[in-house]
């Protein structure tokens, strides 16, 4: 293991550390001098934070780091709900201050989605707007019934397609899995017919969208009032409908902010499902509105047709834990690849 490795899995156990416990606590795999050269270096790459000077300096990972600390999935959750040391409360400072200036991806990952929405790009300029209207299709029945899935849908993707083709339900469901598969396709149909509304964001956008998607299934509409509880983990999201408003207000300002169409997309993704603004359908309108920025800036739009629902679920359970992005931003990565390989 590098001594840089070294050094963050210590203070990722021990926070708060001085230079000499840290050196210490590695047992002497490397001097002392080696050990201050290497946080000097994560203090110029902002991995870590210092407080104090001097000899009182004390040394701490820093709150952007957090967000992209590699983490077992697997390993994770091999522990029971109650035994993670989790963030159980809502982080106010995640927003207005950890994600103000963060850049989500590296070059690396940039330089790939850049060549995928360039071949996106090349791939729809050879289309007629009829065979394009019939990949959109193809893709918004994907994500309906994706979408739905992840939601607890059992509808198969063969029923999903004749259910939004031919208004045929299909045996042995309830009512209830056909209304949320029809409000997934008119949300699609109306950000497809209206790309340009969706170049900036508002909080009544988001909810007109939540509106379209909850439509006849007794959900409440609007900023919920009331506490909510997620299934899986301890973390509890905000309950003052107040707050709720300005971390919803926060989370459109950082998405119009920034340039970067993939950035606003995985922001989108994960903090509308992190604040869970509605009594119900947050990860719904989550993907909505992701896929409502792609397709306002013309880039191509996800399905997520192949992603495993368990470990959709448990990406996202990362995040509402840790605050970490690393599992859910290979989600998106990996959506996104397979939407312009297969789709237009």
């Amino acid at each position: 293991m590098e001594v840089q490795e070294l050094i963050l899995n210590y203070l990722k156990n021990k926070p708060n550390s001085s230079s000499k416990e840290i050196f210490e606590g590695l047992h002497s795999a490397v001097s002392y001098a080696t050990v201050k050269r290497f946080l000097s270096r994560l203090l110029n790459e902002k991995q870590i934070i210092q407080q104090g000077n001097a000899k009182n300096s004390r040394y701490a990972l820093s709150p952007t780091f957090n967000l992209f600390y590699p983490i077992n999935l697997d390993e994770y959750f091999s522990k029971e709900i109650d035994e993670r040391e989790i963030l159980t409360g809502y982080n106010f400072s995640l927003i207005p201050e950890t994600l103000q200036n963060v850049q989500l991806f590296t070059v690396q990952e940039l330089t790939l989605l850049r060549d995928l929405q360039n071949k996106f790009s090349e791939n729809i300029a050879q289309l007629s707007d009829f065979e394009y209207q019939k990949d959109m299709e193809r893709l918004a029945i994907d994500l309906s019934w994706k979408s739905s899935q992840i939601e607890g849908n059992t509808y198969s993707l063969l029923e999903t397609e004749r259910l939004l083709k031919d208004k045929q339900t299909a045996a042995g469901k309830t009512k209830d899995e056909a209304i949320m598969l029809l409000n997934h396709k008119d949300a699609i149909d109306f950000v497809v017919a209206n790309p340009d509304y969706f170049l900036l964001l508002s909080t009544a956008k988001v909810e007109e969208l939540h509106s379209i998607l909850i439509k006849e299934l007794g959900v409440d509409r609007n900023i919920r009032t009331r506490r909510v509880g997620i299934t899986g983990t301890n973390y509890r999201p905000l309950d003052n409908e107040f707050q709720i408003r300005e971390a919803l207000q926060q989370i459109c300002d950082l998405i119009n902010n920034r340039e970067n169409i993939f950035e606003k997309t995985l922001f989108a993704l994960v903090l509308l499902s992190y604040i869970q603004a509605f009594s119900d359908g947050n990860k719904r309108v989550a993907r909505i509105t992701a896929n409502a920025l792609l397709i306002a800036n013309k880039y191509c739009p996800i399905s997520f047709r192949t992603v495993d629902t368990v470990d959709y679920k448990k990406a996202m359970l990362l995040f509402y834990e840790q605050n970490n992005i690393s599992a859910f931003k290979q989600v998106f990565i990996n959506q996104f690849k397979f939407a312009v390989d297969n789709y237009f």
